[in-house]
């Protein structure tokens, strides 16, 4: 059965769908960056609200500033905006369920820039959220400072009228705001950065402070940036996943979306024109958000970079695969207790131990199919997040470097695009060109690859001892294979 508004009601009985009615659901949030992180996450906490009767004016408007983004548009308009969530585990009891909360969807390139500045400027929208990757937000990592010279970002200066970014459209928006008299709206960042929304502000403010100062200064004085902590494991939706619920469930869905059971989000309560009642469906809101945050990245988001390399290079494809390899399950147990717990503080409500317990048992999830390709993706702008702030503590207190210095030698092996086996595969990465030309040639790989210091930062490049680490991790996995280094790394 095709998925639409008129199909609800011979929906399978077991299939969850909205209680509520969808013409009474009006938009209170404009979402930019509809993937599938969004659809499990943010949209799904909204949903879950409505279903309880609260929140129908917090419905969402999706916004699309990429070209490529007309496909899931367009699949998702075929059917009422509506969308199937399939839960997947290895337990029988996960859930089915139709999303309602998404009501509309505007691109820049095909309805333009001034229909989305104008919905972006109306006053009914109150909050402007994000899921635009790590590398959206426009920051070098090298300096901590927003890159004005990107492109899109001088197109959106020389043009604030018609602008194509982020920044741009939500400058405008507020601009726009700021000259009718109206209200703020909050900015709120829902990507896996540390402390998103400090970035947002700080990138927000930038471009403001390029294009009006006094908008700028209007932006810090009236606009919030909430920092959140975000978690769910969201695989790509593949052909077999529509097939699969066709098959098992009836439902003929253009584009659901797949996810694991578990799903957290921890939000600082800091908007400046209300918000959903999202802890009414278990959102977690806090006056700081850091504790909760450095353990997600440092743990979670650390630990997958660790092992994705290493696994694709061994020849998995999926995180499960990796898992059912005990070499892997030890390395990440190692690195999870003695690199990057000692830098943790404590986190209220929360037992560490057991947390680390959770992440082997999501990442050996077999039903989740979760694809290393997904988890390896854009690593240039993955690993000053996930991973540097690690290392740097490791450098600074003279700490044991090995297992660490293993994950970056991966990755400049995993960078020639070849596995153990043999097989090619492509680096999708917007900077996969730069970083492959880093590792073209054995003399000097260490110094040209940890001496970038947009990916590495300051201090990995200058440490002696990480640089030892790093060739001689580089020289194991080239000479004895992933087993072979992680066999003799393990048993030291």
């Amino acid at each position: 059965m095709k998925l639409k508004r008129q199909n609800l009601p011979q929906l399978p009985a077991h299939i969850a769908r909205p209680a509520y009615a969808l013409n009474d659901v009006t938009a209170g949030i404009a979402h930019i960056g509809v993937g599938g992180f969004h659809r499990a996450h943010q949209a799904a906490y909204t949903d879950a609200l409505m279903n309880t009767g609260e929140g129908l004016d917090w419905g969402i408007c999706g916004i699309g500033t990429r070209a490529d983004e007309s496909s899931m548009r367009d699949a998702l308009a075929s059917q009422d905006y509506l969308y199937t969530l399939v839960e997947l585990d290895d337990r029988p009891d996960t859930e089915v369920r139709v999303m309602g909360s998404i009501r509309e969807m505007l691109l820049v390139a095909e309805d333009g820039s001034e229909a989305v500045v104008a919905r972006l400027a109306d006053p009914a929208i109150r909050i402007v959220s994000l899921t635009i990757t790590e590398g959206g937000y426009c920051m070098d990592d090298s300096t901590g400072e927003f890159n004005a010279k990107l492109p899109h970002i001088q197109h959106d200066v020389e043009n604030p009228r018609t602008p194509i970014s982020v920044f741009g459209l939500l400058c405008a928006a507020l601009a726009k705001r700021r000259g009718q008299g109206l209200p703020a709206f909050t900015v709120m960042s829902c990507d896996n950065l540390p402390h998103n929304g400090d970035v947002t502000r700080k990138a927000t403010l930038a471009f403001a402070s390029l294009v009006d100062v006094e908008l700028a200064s209007w932006i810090e004085r009236y606009v919030s940036f909430p920092n959140a902590m975000v978690d769910r494991i969201t695989p790509m939706t593949s052909l077999a996943h529509r097939k699969d619920l066709k098959q098992q469930h009836g439902i003929d869905d253009a584009w659901p979306v797949v996810c694991e059971p578990f799903v957290q989000w921890v939000l600082e309560d800091k908007f400046v024109s209300g918000r959903p009642a999202w802890e009414n469906v278990g959102v977690q809101f806090t006056d700081d958000v850091t504790p909760y945050e450095e353990m997600k990245i440092k743990l979670l988001n650390g630990s997958h970079l660790a092992l994705t390399y290493l696994g694709f290079l061994r020849g998995y494809r999926f995180v499960h695969e990796t898992m059912a390899d005990p070499l892997f399950v030890e390395y990440i147990r190692q690195y999870m207790d003695e690199d990057v717990t000692p830098q943790l503080a404590p986190v209220p409500g929360i037992d560490l131990t057991q947390y680390k317990q959770t992440l082997i048992e999501r990442f050996s999830n077999c039903a989740i199919a979760d694809q290393l390709e997904r988890v390896c993706s854009d690593g240039s702008s993955k690993f000053p997040k996930f991973s540097v702030p690690t290392i740097d503590r490791l450098i600074a207190d003279g700490a044991e470097l090995d297992r660490a210095a293993l994950l970056v030698a991966a990755w400049a092996l995993y960078l020639r695009g070849v596995d153990e086996n043999g097989d090619r595969y492509r680096i999708p990465d917007p900077r996969a060109e730069f970083c492959q030309s880093l590792v073209e040639e054995d003399e000097g790989l260490a110094e040209r690859l940890l001496g970038r210091e947009e990916i590495f930062g300051n201090h990995i490049g200058r440490s002696p001892a990480f640089r030892e680490a790093f060739e001689r991790n580089l020289l194991r996995l080239t000479t004895l294979g992933v087993s072979g280094t992680l066999d003799l790394l393990l048993t030291r």
